[in-house]
């Protein structure tokens, strides 16, 4: 296999070889050299095997992928795309072929293989399918049905409102596209930035991809061939963001076990052999004592919680066993054997905005929606993905598979959306994907994107950073209601309200007035979750450890507050006597001088933590919050720091492609030490971006001929 490497000044790869095949193979081992540690992980995630090397903290995940049977699913998707497209499924297979390659020497780079003891493996064809279905299974948020249950068990259908809000686990995005008719070189921009976990390595890899069929750059998910979600092919462009669609369901089974094995009861009426066997999960640290989970499925799907009662023993039955009662997630690609992978080779060939639509036409998960735009002043806003079509109740909470109504019937038609005034907003907030979801982001950051483009005539690409960096929080207005009500202060509460009140809602991180309204905003989660009127959320139900950050109050509640404090009735809540609580609390526990950025500091996850805490990198403190354009989400009431943020920020220009921007939270490179490994974070945290190189001249080449490789 022959290619050419080249790299910019931040390390990024630029790629370039005679034929599609050969460039996914220099692609997946380029990826294995940068990013070994991160690939295994993602791979042993699939398989439920990353407790075998990371010990027990990550047995929670692995009990869940085996359960959900990842990798089968994955085996499923890949096998029919070999049937259906088998140029898509060489293409994968040569990608694999090249981190096959790559992944000893990688591995060698890696402190981590060192440190933890573990060999890299081998890649099989269908790892790309995992990694891409373990990123996205938890994307569109079916643990939130878990909650909606217990607040509908507990308070009553009327309160699933109160918490309405983009939950703990989801991920979200921004994106905006300027057309022609407001730019200043009369072509489209289109920029955002999605919004993920942090993760050290970053969970998009900046590449460039160059062939005689095409040249794209963008940003890649390690692991999965291509281009999927952000990418420039130099006539046309495009973006994602999650579409908040509502497309995985829960079912209630009624399960028994008989001396033949397990039985799901159907909506027929009929008890039906339910497959189960039992498998074993290594832990490390365990002393050779593997732990056992057993795997069942149903005509609904794997049972992902609980078990059948024992032999002999009646299934539990009514709403009362709810919390009891075992529940299989049903989810398309399990049912379709389709992850929309036949999406990823038409988009690197598109040339055109029509190709682009034609290639989502393919997608499948997650469920998004797409801007693009062409040199030829065409326009893409479309909603992309696979939706079921069943009972309004599927998209709420868990439903009995006993009982007829349930069943998925067709799929729908995705939406498209429409361009207002030469702009389209996207910030996961009711748009087109409105009739395929349940629960949607607030209003508040695609309000202030469309405000702020609005704002001059024309627009530049280098103009874009303004509208990324916007901190202004609208959603602060509730609680500064609240207070402006208060009456018969003490000196200092009435001060701090005062101050609080000529605040100007920027959440900046060297704002000492942001850092006062998050501190009040804290107390009054806290005194709101302590309600008894809350109590009986407060303790979650025994579900799974990887289901509870969707269960926990004290996120609900701080996530909800704007809701929660302007719901005409709070179950009798006295909120103007907590507000007074909180503020006044706050005066007295404020420290002089404290900033936002004081405290809500980046906490990125890593699969390894450092063996002792001051081997951490000091993490930097933040500008932004949860609703903000500057998205950097923290858990109000629980703690100031940001585990969630912009995973990669970009900037599309159809005038020249040359003139596009591109940045990440640290590097492009996941080796520890490596001068690109973090080198963009001052970058990222001032907003700035890094110019995207498309010049090969300007390139630095690297010696691949020479380089180590695993030919096993």
């Amino acid at each position: 296999m022959t290619f050419d490497l080249y790299r910019d000044a931040h390390g990024i790869p630029h790629l370039r070889a005679g034929d599609v095949l050969a460039l996914a193979r220099a692609q997946g081992r380029v990826t294995a050299r940068d990013r070994a540690w991160q690939l295994e992980v993602e791979r042993h995630r699939v398989r439920g095997t990353t407790a075998a090397f990371l010990g027990r903290e990550a047995l929670p995940w692995d009990r869940f992928a085996r359960r959900a049977r990842l990798e089968d699913t994955a085996r499923r998707c890949h096998a029919a795309l070999e049937e259906r497209d088998p140029e898509t499924a060489a293409w994968v297979r040569a990608y694999v072929e090249g981190v096959n390659e790559g992944l000893a020497a990688g591995a060698r780079r890696a402190p981590e293989f060192a440190r933890t003891g573990l060999a890299p493996g081998r890649w099989e064809p269908w790892t790309p399918f995992g990694v891409w279905l373990g990123t996205h299974i938890l994307f569109a948020g079916f643990p939130a049905k878990l909650w909606r249950e217990e607040v509908v068990r507990h308070l009553g259908p009327e309160a699933v409102g109160l918490f309405a809000a983009d939950g703990p686990g989801t991920s979200g995005s921004n994106g905006w596209l300027v057309t022609g008719a407001r730019t200043a070189t009369g072509q489209a921009v289109i920029a955002g930035d999605p919004h993920r976990f942090i993760e050290e390595p970053g969970v998009y890899q900046q590449i460039r991809l160059a062939c005689p069929e095409f040249d794209v750059l963008g940003l890649a998910v390690p692991g999965v061939p291509g281009i999927a979600h952000f990418a420039h092919t130099g006539t046309v462009a495009w973006a994602i963001t999650n579409a908040m669609a509502d497309y995985q369901d829960l079912y209630r089974e009624r399960l028994r076990r008989t001396p033949d094995g397990v039985e799901a009861l159907d909506p027929d009426g009929t008890w039906r052999p339910a497959p189960a066997h039992t498998e074993s999960i290594e832990v490390a640290g365990a002393e050779g004592r593997p732990e056992e989970v057993e795997v069942i499925e149903t005509a609904r799907g794997p049972v992902v919680i609980g078990s059948p009662p024992p032999h002999g023993t009646t299934p539990a039955a009514g709403p009362e066993a709810a919390p009891r009662t075992p529940l299989a997630l049903r989810h398309p690609p399990r049912v379709t054997g389709d992850l929309g992978f036949g999406a990823l080779l038409p988009l690197l060939r598109a040339r055109r905005v029509a190709d682009v639509d034609r290639a989502f036409d393919r997608w499948a998960e997650p469920v998004n929606v797409v801007l693009a735009a062409d040199t030829e002043g065409g326009t893409l806003h479309r909603v992309a993905g696979r939706v079921p079509v069943r009972a309004a109740a599927n998209r709420v909470r868990p439903v009995p598979a006993w009982e007829p109504g349930h069943e998925w019937t067709g799929w729908h038609e995705t939406p498209y959306g429409d361009l207002d005034g030469g702009l389209a907003v996207m910030a996961n907030q009711r748009g087109p994907a409105a009739p395929l979801g349940t629960e949607f982001a607030p209003p508040h950051r695609a309000d202030r994107i469309r405000a702020l483009l609005g704002g001059r005539p024309r627009w530049r690409a280098a103009d874009m950073p303004e509208v990324h960096t916007d901190t202004h929080l609208a959603s602060a207005a509730p609680l500064l209601d609240h207070l402006a009500a208060l009456d018969g202060l003490a000196p200092a509460p009435a001060a701090l309200r005062e101050r609080l009140l000529r605040w100007d809602r920027r959440m900046a991180a060297d704002s000492a007035d942001a850092a006062a309204y998050a501190a009040v905003r804290g107390a009054l989660v806290r005194r709101l979750a302590a309600e008894p009127a809350f109590a009986v959320l407060a303790d979650p139900p025994a579900y799974p450890e990887v289901f509870q950050p969707w269960l926990a109050l004290l996120p609900r509640v701080g996530l909800a507050l704007e809701h929660l404090l302007t719901a005409p009735d709070l179950y009798g809540i006295d909120r103007p006597a907590l507000v007074r609580a909180a503020l006044e609390e706050t005066a007295v526990t404020l420290g002089e001088g404290v900033t936002w950025g004081d405290t809500h500091l980046l906490a990125p996850w890593r699969a390894l933590p450092p063996e002792a805490p001051g081997e951490a990198p000091q993490e930097p403190g933040l500008s932004g919050d949860h609703d903000c354009v500057l998205s950097t989400s923290s858990v109000p009431g629980l703690t100031d720091l940001a585990a969630r943020a912009s995973a990669a920020r970009y900037v599309w220009d159809l005038a020249r492609r040359e003139d596009s921007r591109w940045v990440v939270p640290f590097g492009a490179c996941g080796v520890p030490g490596d001068p690109h490994h973090r080198d963009q974070l001052p970058l990222w945290l001032t907003g700035g971006l890094a110019p995207v190189v498309t010049d090969w001249t300007l390139l630095t080449e690297e010696d691949v001929d020479h380089e180590d490789v695993d030919h096993e």
